[in-house]
């Protein structure tokens, strides 16, 4: 992996951060989440709300059934889920939606949008028992017009960004160069004119030295998710904070980080396509380019507030007689100390 970057930039000269990240992540048969292998849980190189059991898939499936209901009880309608990685969540859901509301279940299909071969053919050997609703393309705007929920646990963190640093009084883009066979950082003057616009908006009152990533291109990944929607909602789950914050002077490095057998690193040059790659989501923004495609987004909440929100009529069902399990994987999930505070949840409607 590392000499194919070397290769491209020996080519064409240093390349953007995103660029390298795309590569890094998302080359086919090279990138960390191309190869298939076994990364998420206990066992692989991070934890996500999947990985603490099925009750995460249960509550979004019963949050689903209740936007089916308020659209309508549409003979059709869809989900669509981005990020599906191996297609664990969806069985979660689909097993759930099968035993509360056999009728939604037989009205649903569940579409899962990946451009990997190894991750759709994970996906369908784990969707087997549910092969008959499942929908697997390799691009949203595949997907004809619908009602219904899209949504992505833990996705927006691994969209490419870029790099900038503040130099003088003014933005430069991090580019990624090579020298004596190492990838190195080489800044350089911002060309590309949306990252010119972000950047003007950002403004200059940063310290000398401050470095932060930046996104600006969610519109563009969202569109065709837009167009697949007749009617319904979007759901964003993740790390990531408000601009505001995300961009406080006192965050001077940033939240670009690599995970490896659960171990947060900084080195993000290192070992391309061998460690996973992540920077927390500037959510106004996302909201903003929603805003822009016709949508209304929510106040964001922290996962643990929406959930327990989602959760009422599953928690009085459980008093009485609790299912130590469930609770104790809900305790989890929605606990400050756990997870609960760790994402962030964006809902917007449609």
């Amino acid at each position: 992996m590392k000499s194919l970057i070397q290769e491209r930039i020996v080519e064409s000269g240093p390349i953007s951060f995103a660029d390298y990240m795309a590569i890094a992540l998302y080359e086919p048969g090279w990138g960390y989440y191309a190869k298939g292998q076994l990364q998420v849980g206990r066992g692989g190189d991070f934890y996500t709300s999947v990985s603490v059991g099925s009750c995460f898939g249960q509550l979004l499936a019963r949050y689903f059934l209740e936007q089916w209901r308020e659209f309508g009880q549409p003979e059709r309608w869809r989900l669509t889920e981005l990020g599906a990685h191996d297609g664990k969540l969806a069985g979660d859901i689909l097993n759930a939606l099968a035993r509360l509301d056999p009728s939604a279940y037989k009205a649903m299909q569940y579409a899962i949008p990946e451009p990997l071969d190894t991750l759709r053919a994970a996906q369908a050997a784990t969707l087997k028992p549910h092969g008959p609703k499942l929908l697997s393309v390799t691009h949203a705007s595949e997907l004809e017009p619908l009602p219904g929920i899209i949504f992505g646990n833990e996705v927006l963190d691994a969209l490419p960004c870029q790099l900038i640093e503040m130099r003088e009084g003014a933005w430069q883009e991090c580019m990624v160069a090579c020298e004596n066979d190492a990838l190195v950082w080489q800044l350089g003057d911002i060309r590309d004119p949306a990252l010119i616009t972000a950047t003007h908006a950002l403004g200059a009152d940063f310290t000398e030295g401050y470095r932060t990533e930046i996104r600006t291109h969610y519109e563009s990944f969202l569109k065709p998710l837009t167009d697949s929607l007749s009617d319904g909602r979007m759901i964003w789950i993740d790390y990531g904070f408000e601009r505001s914050e995300y961009y406080h002077p006192d965050r001077r490095q940033g939240t670009l980080r690599t995970f490896s057998k659960h171990q947060a690193g900084e080195d993000v040059l290192s070992h391309p396509g061998e460690l996973d790659i992540s920077a927390h989501v500037d959510f106004t923004a996302v909201a903003e380019a929603c805003q822009a495609l016709g949508g209304h987004p929510r106040p964001l909440v922290s996962q643990g507030n929406w959930l327990t929100q989602r959760a009422k009529d599953w928690l009085m069902a459980q008093e009485g007689n609790p299912d130590p399990k469930a609770m104790r994987q809900f305790q989890t999930l929605t606990h400050p100390g756990h997870l609960g505070r760790m994402f962030q949840v964006l809902e917007v409607e449609f």
